[in-house]
């Protein structure tokens, strides 16, 4: 029972969190904004990179990269949430029904994994060469995020047996 109970806090923790990212976004949008724009206007990075044209100058596209990040953050801790409930309300089925109970969980953590790796790491820290800005920065915070994601992801997919009478 222990095992299944540390999922499922685990599996609301990462809800909680990603609860957290996307209500900061949401009512501090100004200031979140300012970090999307100047990854996408690459202004921050090193002088004499070559990748400069990767750019997006447009205000319009800043917005909507970041309504976007926004709502994946805010699926991704509703999947989680759901996932969460689910998980506690089956602690004591049998194995293969509580097994069974994962899917939202793993659907919340698997786009919370991608959100951070693909969107952060992948295409703002590569393709907008966000790693070499020294104000605008969000590797580092990005990786952390994805890793404990995806450790709880991987914790959480390991198959439960049945419980001890």
């Amino acid at each position: 029972m222990i095992v299944r109970l540390s999922k499922t806090l685990l599996v609301c923790a990462m809800a909680l969190f990603a609860t957290l990212v996307a209500f900061g976004n949401i009512t501090d949008y100004g200031s979140n904004l300012a970090f999307v724009r100047h990854v996408f206007m690459m202004d921050t990075i090193f002088p004499d990179a070559t990748i400069a044209y990767r750019s997006i100058q447009t205000p319009w596209l800043h917005h909507a990269g970041y309504i976007v990040i926004i709502l994946l953050e805010s699926l991704t801790a509703l999947l989680c949430w759901l996932g969460g409930l689910r998980l506690l309300r089956g602690l004591k089925l049998p194995s293969q029904a509580f097994n069974g109970r994962k899917t939202l969980a793993i659907a919340g953590l698997t786009l919370g994994f991608l959100t951070w790796q693909v969107g952060f790491m992948s295409i703002g820290g590569e393709w907008f060469g966000m790693w070499m800005s020294k104000q605008w920065n969000g590797v580092p915070d990005a990786f952390r995020f994805f890793v404990t994601l995806l450790l709880v992801l991987i914790y959480l997919v390991q198959r439960d047996g049945e419980l001890d009478e």
